[in-house]
Order: structure tokens, then C-alpha cells, then sequence
């Protein structure tokens, strides 16, 4: 007997200390917070009214008929008054404060402060995407006593552990109370633990419901209970429960939880929000609230009835707040954007240990833009819907892709991995290999031009090609027409997607300067040096197709496309910085003339049915793709700030039926038409003029001289054949225009 008293006294003891040195030490994992680009307010900046609105409650900022409280706004005809709430940014911090914004049918008209002083600039706070939890799963936002509201506590105990401030860590009663309660029903319908029981299940033990078990936890919760204060080990609690499962994370604290349903820090949440948060810790899957919002309604109401009836808040109140919607965000805050997080996750473990992003606390300031994500969604899923509809024998759903960057600045502001974009697995957008199709033709004609025996007026031949492999094989590749077209213009080859007359100056060329191009430009590995590398067998991912055209749409600079703007550690300080890296892989001059051509591709060729949903006027430039058998189809393009990329295809490698411009063209085009971007309108380099040729041709005209003209853009030096009768000085010397004719037309044939 005397050994066993002994055995238990040092078990006591050892438990004892365990819980003491474990507890005053904790350090909770704490994931690194993921934001995206804040929105910067000014005056001028295209946003209307109820496009203000919409970004206020992105941030789950409210209505009110008085804006005092951070996270409300009041609407008084065009003026929004706003309490913005505190925030941290990656430079700065910001404290709460009033801000008046007019916003008129063409933009913000004004912003002034408290005091009527004009504001220039304004971000509103960055918005919390997600998190970079560790393989556990455990995902919290930790806060202090101070942000916490004193409602939360005095609800705890009313509903979990009413005698919390008086036992000792255990309440014997309750646990003999719930016990009878439980024999009596034939299953466990109370609990009996205190708080402090709670947080120890919590902290340091397993979830088996074992008698042995049991005991460990009432010891080691009376040791919490003799060691701490109270208010100590409340604040625990609030930071470590368990309250709700999203997909691999699990959802720990009232800290995280406030956001995870409803989009807003825990100080602000009102009666309703609280009661709710509290009715989920009894059960966070058997109570949760989007998936069972009546049981999740019934037991928040029965929360505040026992709060009315133990004084903590009036009856009146009370009831009032039960009359309210549960008021849960559709989607959980934090899983937004999964495929986007994906490419931060891999960009940030090339500077820092999991360990680093898991536990932590750091603070990734992105560069995602809400807006532009939400366009790309949408634009996503409407298209592909649209397009399943086709294709009603089909086998399955379509796939598909989207990303968008900053093309100046080499940042991404949108990713799209597939239809289902609350989905953290397969992320097309960084990990599907697929083959590009015509997307590589302006590579090809960027090579060429930078050769100097080629522009846009350069006469190439659209004619059969026979190319000997080995083994006595032979490739002979086919217009998507099936037809041939002869001599054409280098610019009509390129805007109408004509295979022969590509792969006859990707020949003349060289592949080796066609795939040293291509690299220059950002592919990751060589292509595969043979002649359908020139019709696209090469892959590429839809990121690496937006790193190729990025360099198009920026005037031929190689940037890599980035996703972090900077990281800040828990106390506030930079870590590292990512700053803009700029490579020219091409002369201004080269890509300026290319670009011409793609405007081309939009206004006469594959890209030309993007019109009907771009706004009018908007000046673009881009390429179709479309692998063999209609494996893939793809569109990139770009305007003067934005570029897009967009795949559509199956998982399977199945053939879709879609050419580059039936099946992603319209996703594209809807992409773009909601971003507000700005026309391409580069400057005119000094070394290239802009000319008017014969589109069927290639003669250089003057306008009213032909019926078909286009204007493009040579260099300065370039010898044009001109069509007689024109005006030009050459067309008056009958022997100087067929020298010239002769000369273009054998350089096409060589071709």
C-alpha cells in the first residue's frame, strides 16, 4: 500500500512539472499568414460605387447607421464613410481611423479624413488569403486579452464551466452530474470537464476516452489551475481549442475561427457572432454551421439564453441577436485561393525551412489581387460550363487554367489550377505539362525578325513541306484548313495561324535559334530539337506559357514572375526582400514589330471573336493555341497592363473538339474585359516606322490604294516592294518594281 501512495505522489509530481515547464513555455505553431496586394484608394481611381461596396465587404467590412466601431461603413448618397480598422502592411502600420470617400459613375471623386483634409492615397488593409500550416494541420490566429471581447469569456463560462473562476481546475459535481445524465440517456450527452479540463485534452493529451485518461487529465488540470492564474489560462483556451476542419487544416483558437466564418477580426464580432462561436465548441463538426445551420441556430439560441438567463447580457439583447442570420461567409476565409498559395508556397521554400513558414508567424504580403482572382474564377467557370454543354457525349467535365500577371513587374495577380477552385490538389496552372501549340509561332517570328532577313511584309511561302526523318520517315505537316495559300505576308502568316508558312521560316531559321529563343524567354529546359517543335510539340506549363509572354508584353525583358512582394517576421521586421529582376532577352525594337503583328492575331486573325466580349476600343495583342488533335487549347495575350494565359483541355489527354479560339479565347476575353485594363499602346522605337501594306500581299500602299491594308511596323532600312500606281517613288520605275517583286518572291520561295 505504502508503495502504491508512493508511486502515485511521484506520478502527481511528475505530472506536475510536466504541465509547469510545457505550459510556461508554450510557443503555439504559428503558420505563416498569407496577404494579398492591398487596394490603394485615390482620387481618379476607376471604381464605382458598387464596386467600392463590393470591396469594402470583401473585407467583411459592414453597414451601420454610424461608422465607430473598425470594419463599419455608412452609405449617404455618393459619400462612404468608413471606420477602417487597424492594419499591418509590409512598410508600415496603420492605426483605425474615419475616412469620407465620394465615388461618382466614373470614380473615386475624393477622399478626406476625419478633419476634411484631402487624402492623396489609401490602402485599405491587405486581405488574410490563407495560411502555410505545418503537415499536422493546426492553423491558428493568436490573440491577446486585450482583442479579445469581454463577451467571449463571461460566455465560456456561462455555457462551458460556470464555476471556472472558483474550482481548482475540476468541478467534481459536474462531472458526477454529467455521468448521471449519461447512464441515464445510454450515451454521452454531457461532458463534466472544466475549462482547464478542455485545454489540457487540448494541449497535451490524446483524444481516446480512457479511464486512465481521464485521471491523467484531472491531475494535470488541478497543476494548470495551482500554477496560473486564471485569466491566463482563459486566454489559453480562447488561443488553443479546436474549432472547425477545413479540408487538411484544422482550425485551432477564436482567433482563426472569427475568421474562418466570418471573415473579420474576433474584436469585432457582435452578440449573434459570439454565441455562434461558442455553440460550435461543443461539437465544431456536429454544430457546424454550413454544413448544419439549423442545429448550429438551435444551440447559438440556446447560448443566448443562458447568457440572457445568467445576466451577462439583457433578455432584450438577447433575443434580438437570436432574431439575427447566423451570418457564416459562404466560403471559409483562408481557402480562397488554393492554387495561388500553391505557387507562394513553392517560391518561399527556396529562401526558408518548413519549419520557418509552419511555426513561426510569419507575414507574406503577396501580390494577388482579389479582383482579378474573382475574374478569373468566374470567367473560368462560366466558359467551361458553356463549353460541357457542346460537348454532351463527352466523358466528363472540362479542365482548365488561368493566369494573369502585371507584365512591367513580373508579378502574378491571379491563379486559377481548375473549375474547382476551392480545391487543394492538382494545380493545372503550375503542374500540368501540356503541349503548346500554336503559341509558339511568335517565338518562331520573333527569331526571325531579330535574323534581318524577315518583317511583317516579308513574302514567306504557304506551300506543301516534305522534311526526310530518319528511318526513311517523313513529316509532312497540314494547315488546320487542309489548304495552302501560297506567298503571303509574314503578318498574315502569324494572324492567321499558317502552319506551312511557319514551319517553312522555323527551317529557314534554324531550330537551335528557335529553342535558344524560346529559353532566352524563360523555358526551363531545351526543347526537343525536331521539325514539330515548329507546330508546337513542346510543353510547357500554363505559368511557364505566361513566363514566355511575359517578355512579349514587356518589350523583351525577362522577369521571373513572382508571387511574394516581401515577408515580415511576428515582431514586425522585413526578413527578405524580393525585388524585381530584369533581364532583356530581346531588343525593344524586335519585340515592338512582333507585337504589331499580334494586335494583328486580334483584329484579322485566330483572335478576332475576342471582340465580341472585350470592351469596345481596347487595343490587344495575343495567339491562339491549339495542340494535335485538339488536345489543348490555349490562348495568351496581353494588353498594356495586364497578360493573360488560358488553358483549356481534359485531365486524360483527351481530345476537346476546341481549337485556341473556340475553347479558350472566350475565357481569355472574359478575363480581360473585367480587369479595366489599358490599351498595348508601346511607343514607336526610333529604328522602326510604321508602313502601310496589302494584306493579301505584302506591297507597300498608301491609304485608299488597295482594298485591304494594314498598317505594320519595319525597320527603318527595310526595302518594301511597292504596288504600282501607289505614289511611291519606286513604283514609277517599272524595273525597279519587278527587281524588287522578283527579289521578295525568290526570298519566300527559299523559304
Amino acid at each position: 500500500m505504502g508503495l502504491a501512495a508512493l508511486a502515485g505522489t511521484l506520478y502527481i509530481l511528475y505530472l506536475d512539472r510536466l504541465v509547469t515547464r510545457q505550459f510556461e513555455g508554450r510557443r503555439w505553431t504559428l503558420p505563416a499568414q498569407v496577404f494579398a496586394a492591398p487596394l490603394e484608394l485615390y482620387t481618379g481611381l476607376a471604381l464605382s460605387p458598387a464596386q467600392l461596396e463590393q470591396e469594402l465587404q470583401r473585407l467583411h467590412y459592414r453597414r451601420a447607421e454610424r461608422p465607430e466601431r473598425p470594419g463599419t461603413y455608412r452609405v449617404a448618397g455618393a459619400r462612404f464613410d468608413v471606420a477602417l480598422r487597424p492594419a499591418r502592411f509590409a512598410d508600415e502600420t496603420r492605426n483605425a481611423q474615419l475616412l469620407s470617400i465620394v465615388a461618382g459613375s466614373q470614380g473615386l471623386e475624393s477622399l478626406r479624413d476625419s478633419a476634411g483634409h484631402e487624402v492623396p492615397v489609401l490602402r485599405l488593409e491587405p486581405l488574410l488569403i490563407g495560411s502555410i500550416f505545418p503537415i499536422h494541420g493546426e492553423d491558428r490566429i493568436v490573440v491577446t486579452p486585450q482583442e479579445v471581447p469581454t463577451l467571449l469569456p463571461a460566455a465560456l463560462k456561462a455555457v462551458e464551466d460556470r464555476k471556472f473562476d472558483s474550482h481548482h481546475g475540476v468541478d467534481p459535481i459536474a462531472m458526477l452530474r454529467a455521468l448521471w445524465v449519461d447512464v441515464r440517456a445510454r450515451q454521452i450527452e454531457q461532458g463534466g470537464s472544466t475549462l482547464t479540463q478542455q485545454l489540457v485534452r487540448s494541449y497535451f493529451l490524446s483524444s481516446r476516452q480512457t479511464l486512465s485518461r481521464k485521471v491523467r487529465e484531472a491531475i494535470m488540470a488541478m497543476a494548470l489551475d495551482a500554477h496560473f492564474t486564471k485569466a491566463d489560462l482563459m486566454n489559453a483556451y480562447i488561443n488553443e481549442i479546436f474549432l472547425g476542419q477545413d479540408g487538411d487544416r484544422a482550425i485551432h483558437g477564436f482567433g482563426l475561427a472569427s475568421q474562418f466564418y466570418f471573415g473579420k477580426p474576433l474584436a469585432e464580432l457582435d452578440l449573434s457572432e459570439v454565441a455562434l462561436l461558442v455553440a460550435v465548441v461543443r461539437g465544431p463538426s456536429y454544430y457546424d454551421p454550413r454544413r448544419h445551420p439549423e442545429r448550429a441556430r438551435a444551440r447559438r439560441d440556446l447560448v443566448l439564453k443562458i447568457m440572457a438567463d445568467q445576466g451577462i447580457v439583457p433578455a432584450r439583447e438577447a433575443s434580438a441577436a437570436a432574431h439575427q442570420p447566423l451570418g457564416v461567409s459562404s466560403r471559409p476565409a483562408g481557402a480562397y485561393y488554393p492554387a495561388y498559395l500553391d505557387f507562394v508556397r513553392r517560391t518561399l521554400r527556396r529562401d526558408y525551412h518548413d519549419q520557418d513558414l509552419t511555426e513561426a508567424g510569419l507575414r507574406i504580403y503577396t501580390s494577388l489581387e482579389p479582383r482579378a482572382q474573382e475574374q478569373a474564377e468566374q470567367a473560368l467557370d462560366h466558359e467551361l460550363t458553356r463549353l460541357d454543354r457542346q460537348r454532351k457525349h463527352a466523358q466528363g467535365p472540362l479542365e482548365g487554367a488561368v493566369v494573369v500577371t502585371s507584365p512591367q513587374s513580373g508579378d502574378v495577380i491571379a491563379i486559377v489550377g481548375g473549375r474547382n477552385v476551392g480545391y487543394d490538389g492538382f494545380d493545372r496552372a503550375l503542374d500540368a505539362h501540356r503541349s503548346m501549340g500554336s503559341l509558339v509561332k511568335p517565338f518562331i517570328y520573333l527569331t526571325a525578325l531579330e535574323s534581318g532577313h524577315y518583317n511583317a511584309a516579308t513574302v514567306v511561302q504557304d506551300a506543301p513541306i516534305d522534311v526526310a526523318l530518319a528511318k526513311d520517315k517523313h513529316w509532312r505537316p497540314e494547315n488546320f484548313t487542309h489548304q495552302t495559300y501560297g506567298p503571303v505576308p509574314v503578318v498574315r502568316a502569324l494572324a492567321e495561324s499558317l502552319n506551312l508558312a511557319t514551319v517553312g521560316v522555323g527551317l529557314d531559321v534554324g531550330l537551335p535559334k528557335v529553342g535558344e529563343m524560346l529559353q532566352r524567354f524563360g523555358l526551363p529546359q531545351p526543347p526537343v530539337q525536331v521539325p514539330a517543335m515548329l507546330l508546337g510539340a513542346v510543353e510547357v506549363t500554363p505559368l511557364e506559357a505566361a513566363q514566355l509572354f511575359n517578355g512579349l508584353a514587356n518589350g523583351g525583358f525577362r522577369n521571373p514572375l513572382r508571387a511574394v512582394r516581401a515577408v515580415i517576421s511576428t515582431d514586425g521586421k522585413p526578413l527578405k526582400a524580393f525585388p524585381l529582376e530584369v533581364t532583356q532577352v530581346a531588343s525593344p525594337d524586335v519585340v515592338y514589330q512582333l507585337d504589331r503583328m499580334l494586335v494583328q492575331v486580334m483584329e484579322r486573325g485566330t483572335g478576332r471573336p475576342a471582340h465580341a466580349l472585350l470592351p469596345a476600343n481596347l487595343v490587344v495583342a495575343g495567339k491562339s493555341g491549339t495542340s494535335s488533335e485538339f488536345r489543348d487549347s490555349w490562348f495568351a495575350g496581353f494588353s498594356g497592363s495586364h497578360l493573360a494565359v488560358v488553358w483549356v483541355g481534359y485531365d486524360d489527354d483527351e481530345p476537346t473538339g476546341f481549337t485556341g479560339s473556340a475553347g479558350a479565347l472566350p475565357v481569355w476575353a472574359r478575363v480581360m474585359g473585367g480587369l479595366g485594363t489599358d490599351s498595348w499602346d508601346a511607343p514607336l522605337p526610333d529604328n522602326v516606322v510604321e508602313v502601310h501594306i496589302e494584306y493579301p500581299t505584302g506591297l507597300r500602299v498608301v491609304p485608299g490604294c488597295a482594298d485591304d491594308i494594314v498598317a505594320v511596323a519595319v525597320p527603318t532600312d527595310a526595302a518594301l516592294p511597292s504596288k504600282p500606281g501607289c505614289g511611291f517613288p519606286d513604283s514609277a520605275n517599272p524595273l525597279t518594281t519587278i527587281l524588287n517583286r522578283a527579289q521578295q518572291w525568290l526570298r519566300g520561295a527559299g523559304h
